[in-house]
């Protein structure tokens, strides 16, 4: 049973940065697909950033692209989201989840099965 623990969320100015983390328990993350995604009040929960267990492969949303970048450190059984030039419409609960399935892009959140509690992030200034 994998679990995740999100931390790093906040409060943050227009234009700021955030990294966000999400530490593994219970498996190794080695052969996971992870991603991250987003829920802001009232909207559908939609996916971020994604990378695969082995390959390197990653992918953004179009909204996110240049600014937000996933990585992982298997070692640490740690997920990582940096985010920068953050932005009003950024504002969300961030989660992160975990797939055994090989990666599809663009992220498919049935193929996700376990996630974390999730970390707020509000951008306002």
């Amino acid at each position: 049973q994998v679990q995740l623990v999100e931390s790093g969320g906040g409060l943050v100015q227009p234009g700021g940065s955030l990294r966000l983390s999400c530490a593994a328990s219970g498996v190794t993350l080695d052969y996971y697909a992870m991603a991250w995604f987003r829920q802001a009040p009232g909207k559908e929960r939609e996916g971020v950033s994604c990378i695969s267990s082995s390959d390197g492969i990653t992918d953004n949303a179009d909204s996110v692209k240049g600014r937000f970048t996933i990585s992982r450190d298997n070692a640490k059984n740690t997920v990582y989201l940096q985010m920068n030039s953050l932005k009003p419409e950024d504002t969300a609960v961030y989660y992160c989840a975990a797939s055994r399935s090989r990666l599809r892009v663009p992220i498919v959140i049935a193929d996700f099965t376990s996630w974390g509690q999730g970390t707020q992030v509000i951008v306002s200034s």
